[in-house]
C-alpha cells in the first residue's frame, strides 16, 4: 500500500464524502448532530435526496418519500437542501486537495479522483498523506464532515474501494486483491453497472463479476452490443485504462441540459409551460456563457405519460426564446393542453437540453437591424443577471411563475460549471 510499486505504475485515490449533504447540515446546525436527518429537495418536502448516517441506520435511503421515512423513523429531522452551501464546502475541499496533488478529477460535487503517484514521497507514504488530508478536512471544514478513501492503481478499483468501508474508511485494492474482492461484492458495486444491466446479466445466469470473466465474449456482444460487452469484460478483470480528466483543463462542451422536478404533480398547463420557458432561458444563458450555439434542441416531459423529442434546426440558436419555441412545438404536438383532464395532462419532471453545439466565433453576423437589436438586448440582460443573480430580469411570460434557482449539478455534469472551476484553478496557479 505504501509504495507505487505495490500498486503498479499509478497510485490513484478516490475520495468520497460520507453522507455529504446531511453531514454539512449537521456541521452547520449543531442541534442536528447525532440525529437522523433527511435532506429534502429545495422545491418541496416530499422527497428525501440525502440521509445522514444515523438515518441510514434505520434503513432510510435516498431517494425516498418523507411519509414512508417518518413511519420508519418518527424522530427524523427534515431539512431543505441548500446547494449553495454544499458548493462552498466542495470548493473548500478542492482547495485542500490541491495541496496534495495537482492531478485531480472532479467526479461529482462530493467526490474526486486524485493521482498521487508523484507526490506521495513529499508526505512520507500513502498512509501519512491520507492522515494529513483527513486532518485538514476536520480542521478547516468541520469534524462532522468525513470522507472515505479508496486506493488502487486505476480509477475503477479506487472508486470501488472507497465504498467498501463507509463511513470514514480507507481501503486499498492491489492487483492481487481483485479476485478476492470481486468474490464478495454484487455486480452493481462496480461503477457503470446499474440495476438494469445487472438484471439483464442475471437473466443470462451471470451473478458475479468473476462469472463474467468466464463468459465467452460473443454471448455478451449478442446481449449488449460490442461496446458494452467490451466494457463488461474489461471491468470483470479490474482493468480500467481511463485517464484522469484533470479539472484544471477546460472541457469542451458537447451539450447543455437541465432537469427540474416540480414540487408536486402539476396539471396546470400554464405553470408547466412557464417552467419549460425558465429552463429554456437557463440553457440559453449557459450557451452564451460558453460561447456556443445549438443546432439540436431536446425536451422530455414525465408524469402521467412520458414524452421525449428532439429537433435539429437549420440555424444554430442560443436564446431562451428560440429554445422554448422548439419545446412548445413538441408540447403542442403531444397534446398536453388538449388532453382530457386527468393523468394525461399531469407533468412532474421536465428536462430541456441543447446539443450539436457550434462555437459562436464561427457563426455569421446578423444582417438585419432587428436581429442585431435583439442580440444587444440579450447581452445587456445577461450582464444584469450576472451581476444580480440568474433570472433577475425575466420574460413577462413567467412574471408570476416559480423562480428557478440555478444550482450546481449534483454530478457536476454541467460543462459551464466545470469551465468556471477550471478557470478559477488556472487563476490560482498563475
Amino acid at each position: 500500500m505504501e509504495q507505487a510499486g505495490v500498486l503498479g505504475k499509478k497510485i490513484i485515490l478516490h475520495i468520497d464524502f460520507d453522507s455529504f449533504f446531511a453531514s454539512v447540515e449537521q456541521q452547520y446546525t449543531p442541534h442536528l448532530r447525532g440525529k437522523p436527518v433527511g435532506v429534502t429537495a429545495t422545491n418541496g418536502r416530499t422527497c428525501i435526496i440525502a440521509a445522514s448516517r444515523q438515518a441510514k441506520q434505520y434503513g432510510i435511503k435516498s431517494p425516498s418519500h418523507t411519509t414512508q421515512a417518518k413511519k420508519i423513523c418518527p424522530e427524523l429531522q427534515l431539512v431543505s437542501a441548500n446547494f449553495h452551501k454544499y458548493w462552498e464546502v466542495s470548493q473548500q475541499f478542492l482547495a485542500i486537495c490541491n495541496n496534495f496533488s495537482p492531478f485531480i478529477e472532479v467526479f461529482s460535487i462530493d467526490e474526486v479522483f486524485m493521482d498521487v503517484t508523484k507526490t506521495v514521497p513529499l508526505f512520507g507514504n500513502v498512509s501519512s498523506l491520507i492522515a494529513q488530508l483527513k486532518k485538514r478536512i476536520a480542521t478547516e471544514i468541520g469534524e462532522y464532515i468525513t470522507v472515505s478513501i479508496g486506493i488502487s492503481h486505476n480509477k475503477l478499483l479506487a472508486k470501488l474501494a472507497s465504498g467498501l468501508q463507509k463511513p470514514n474508511g480507507v481501503v486499498c485494492i492491489r492487483p492481487e486483491d481483485v479476485q478476492t474482492v470481486y468474490a464478495n461484492i454484487p455486480l452493481t458495486a462496480i461503477c457503470g453497472i446499474g440495476e438494469r444491466i445487472a438484471h439483464r446479466l442475471h437473466a443470462m445466469g451471470i451473478r458475479s463479476l468473476l462469472h463474467i470473466q468466464q463468459v465467452p465474449q460473443h454471448y455478451l456482444v449478442a446481449e449488449f452490443g460490442p461496446a458494452e460487452a467490451k466494457f463488461l469484460k474489461r471491468v470483470s478483470f479490474g482493468i480500467d485504462p481511463t485517464p484522469l480528466a484533470c479539472y484544471t483543463t477546460v472541457p469542451d462542451a458537447k451539450s447543455v441540459g437541465r432537469n427540474y422536478c416540480l414540487p408536486h404533480n402539476e396539471y396546470n398547463q400554464r405553470i408547466i409551460l412557464q417552467n419549460v420557458y425558465e429552463l429554456s432561458e437557463e440553457i440559453g444563458i449557459k450557451l452564451r456563457r460558453l460561447g456556443k450555439r445549438a443546432k439540436t434542441i431536446g425536451i422530455s416531459l414525465r408524469g402521467g405519460r412520458d414524452q421525449h423529442g428532439r429537433k435539429t434546426l437549420p440555424v444554430a440558436v442560443d436564446s431562451g426564446k428560440d429554445i422554448f419555441t422548439v419545446c412548445k412545438q413538441f408540447y403542442d404536438m403531444w397534446g398536453f393542453a388538449t388532453a382530457i383532464q386527468g393523468e394525461e395532462q399531469m407533468v412532474r419532471m421536465i428536462s430541456v437540453w441543447a446539443g450539436n453545439l457550434l462555437d459562436t466565433t464561427y457563426q455569421s453576423v446578423p444582417l438585419f437591424d432587428t436581429m442585431q437589436k435583439r442580440e444587444k438586448i440579450t447581452t445587456v440582460v445577461d450582464r444584469i443577471n450576472e451581476k444580480f443573480g440568474d433570472h433577475t430580469i425575466r420574460s413577462g411570460y413567467v412574471l408570476y411563475g416559480d423562480r428557478l434557482t440555478t444550482v450546481p449539478n449534483g454530478y457536476m455534469a454541467d460543462r459551464y460549471e466545470r469551465s468556471k472551476l477550471a478557470k478559477k484553478a488556472e487563476e490560482q496557479f498563475r
